[in-house]
């Protein structure tokens, strides 16, 4: 149950992390504005550089101790992929102009498997003899 809570909790904070970073994002930048979540903006700096990595590794984290608990490669190795392309377009590919579209996809990634997780829990392996 913890683990499931703190995907969640990270998926949700890596998206108020993107969604505050109007100039790095542009089109979560729109979003947010729409939204009337424009005051965001003026905690870029803590949200990129702190809030995001922190948040981002909370939803590896707990995505990989369900992967090592249900045995499921399908929706294991889905919902690292969300949170690990996260972290890779943050520090070793930010230079690239794809990330950004790399960065997207990767919360597009983590939304789905959330989503995915409330209405089709994994059951636990039994061996059936």
């Amino acid at each position: 149950m913890i683990t499931k809570v703190a995907d969640k909790v990270g998926s949700g904070g890596v998206w108020l992390a993107a969604l505050s970073c109007t100039a790095c994002f542009p089109a979560l930048g729109s979003l947010a504005s729409a939204l009337g979540l424009g005051f965001l903006s003026t905690f870029e700096g803590i949200a990129i550089n702190i809030l995001l990595p922190i948040f981002a590794s909370i939803a590896l984290l707990a995505n990989i101790y369900n992967w090592y608990k249900y045995k499921n490669l399908f929706r294991g190795f889905f919902s690292i992929l969300g949170p690990l392309a996260v972290l890779l377009t943050l520090y070793p590919l930010w230079a690239y102009g794809w990330s950004s579209y790399l960065f997207y996809c990767g919360i597009l990634l983590m939304v789905i498997m959330s989503v995915l997780d409330i209405i089709k829990p994994v059951k636990e392996p039994s061996c059936k003899i």
